[in-house]
């Protein structure tokens, strides 16, 4: 096999990865990777808003408004005005939602950061520089994407489901 195939086998598996993770994640728990990651934010900071979130786990607001909605139309989530400031609408889970969160599966990227946080350093800056040619060189360094390793949600057709 020439080394280009070897790449894209490589590249194929990777894709193949986060695409059975994402499978498994809902199938065991309902929830989509974006979903778990939202769910997780509110958790862990009590009256959260929808903007503090969608900057922490690099969503847009928008795609950020979409999950919301359907996580609040699954009881798993509340909406609340503030009290101090009622164009403020802060985020809590709701008790359905905090056993959903207790018995979730971890993304698969809090896996691969903790597995790529164990690497040295010169690893971590050699594995970063590789992937940004590859996606030089797949014309893909244009392409909006977040942090989040959802297949879903990179296609804003798909996203709507998430």
């Amino acid at each position: 096999m020439e080394k280009y195939e070897e790449l894209l086998v490589s590249i194929r598996k990777v894709i193949r990865a986060i695409d059975l993770h994402s499978k498994q994640l809902n199938k065991s728990s309902g929830l989509t990777g974006p979903q778990l990651l939202i769910m997780k934010e509110i958790s862990q900071v009590s009256g959260v808003t929808a903007s503090i979130i969608a900057k922490n786990i690099n969503l847009s607001a928008a795609t950020v408004t979409n999950i919301l909605d359907r996580l609040e139309k699954r009881d798993l989530i509340k909406r609340v005005r503030s009290l101090t400031d009622k164009r403020r609408v802060e985020l809590f889970l709701s008790e359905a939602g905090e056993v959903c969160l207790v018995g979730s599966p971890q993304p698969l990227q809090e896996h691969f950061i903790d597995k790529f946080c164990s690497l040295e350093s010169w690893e971590q800056s050699l594995l970063l520089s590789s992937m940004q040619r590859i996606a030089t060189m797949m014309d893909a360094n244009e392409i909006d994407a977040s942090p989040v390793l959802e297949i879903a949600s990179m296609d804003n057709s798909i996203v709507d489901k998430a």
